[in-house]
């Protein structure tokens, strides 16, 4: 582990600050991660990490206690991801300080994030009535979680894609799964997502993008780092002309990441799950 890993706070004992404090957070490069993955400067993406906070609070002037929810919307071309603990560790020392109000709040957490990843962030507070009632959501397109078929391979593998895509069969289709889980970098926690792949080009055998999506059962990396591997790894072995990666995982400590790569598409929803 580099300089960057030794200084996360995972695995570590924590004293849990609730003084503002925004030294608590840590930035990881994405560039030793995308290294390693051949990717340049030049990224065949566009794309950003969606988080959602649900653990939210700060005092107002009278020093009553406000709760919200918030959105965070870092640009994938940021020069650092936030390490998910510290994210949470800074949240939380909002608890016992006390601000204006909530464009008080936003403005600082934004000015504080772009200052860590390097770019700017976008911010949004949502107070409780704003997202009440909000429904669960479904992932568009074909389910690939039922289909019947033997895996053997919970260690990731890249050549289950090998000749899974038919070129002279050209489609254009949204395929989804539920069964995505990796491993936390450092601590090898267990992290639980759905993923979306839309794509068009050279059809992909459904069995096969499943095997593959399996094989992340035992790998460890970033949840931005997996979205970014199976981008490229789909780009390279199955040759779409159009391709977009959308995870959305499940929450841990009030948060979760949603990280959002495309070299066509610009936005999709944030989708609540079942799982978040």
């Amino acid at each position: 582990m580099n300089d960057f890993g030794n200084n996360l706070p995972l695995g570590k004992p924590t004293s849990y600050r609730d003084e503002y404090d925004p030294a608590l957070l840590c930035p990881f490069p994405r560039a030793p991660k995308r290294a390693e993955l051949g990717l340049d400067a030049a990224l065949p993406f566009a794309g950003f990490d969606l988080w959602n906070a649900y653990e939210l609070s700060w005092l107002n002037p009278a020093g009553k206690p406000v709760v919200a929810m918030a959105e965070f919307r870092f640009s994938c071309t940021s020069p650092f991801l936030i390490e998910s603990k510290s994210f949470k560790l800074y949240l939380n020392s909002f608890n016992q300080t006390r601000f204006a109000d909530f464009a008080a709040v936003a403005a600082t957490v934004e000015r504080d994030l772009a200052r860590a990843c390097g770019a700017s962030v976008v911010v949004r507070l949502l107070p409780l009535s704003a997202v009440t009632g909000t429904a669960v959501a479904a992932l568009p397109g074909r389910c690939l979680d039922d289909l019947d078929v033997v895996i053997d391979r919970y260690d990731y593998d890249p050549t289950l894609l090998d000749g899974a895509a038919d070129p002279g069969r050209m489609v254009e289709e949204t395929l989804h799964s539920h069964l995505l889980k990796s491993n936390c970098l450092v601590t090898r926690q267990p992290d639980w997502a759905s993923v979306l792949i839309r794509y068009r080009g050279p059809a992909i055998d459904p069995a096969a993008l499943l095997r593959y999506l399996v094989s992340f059962r035992r790998h460890s990396e970033f949840h931005e780092q997996c979205v970014e591997r199976i981008f490229t790894d789909l780009l390279r072995h199955c040759r779409p002309e159009l391709l977009t990666v959308y995870a959305r995982y499940t929450r841990r400590g009030g948060l979760d990441i949603n990280p959002f790569r495309s070299n066509f598409e610009t936005d999709l929803p944030n989708w609540r799950l079942a799982r978040q």
